[in-house]
């Protein structure tokens, strides 16, 4: 399985999603903010990717590491 960095982004039909990135369809959709970040943080994990997360405007809030870079981004 190729590695792919998960987003946690605003779902255009309301609530947020989870997407793979280059993905043109959503992994998963949730009510919550908090809800999705977890379902991206278990795959990026399984995947040994990153996981970015977004604000409600998009805009990306924090990143998190679960690869294998010795020097993980911070904040």
């Amino acid at each position: 399985m190729p590695r792919k960095n998960q987003h946690a982004i605003p779902h255009p039909e309301g609530g947020w999603g989870v997407k793979g990135a280059g993905n043109e369809r959503f992994t998963s959709r949730h009510t919550t903010q908090s809800s999705a970040i977890e379902v991206a943080r278990e795959i990026a994990k399984n995947q040994k990717s990153e996981l970015f997360i977004h604000r409600q405007d998009g805009r990306i809030r924090k990143r998190d590491s679960h690869g294998n870079d010795p020097f993980p981004p911070k904040g």
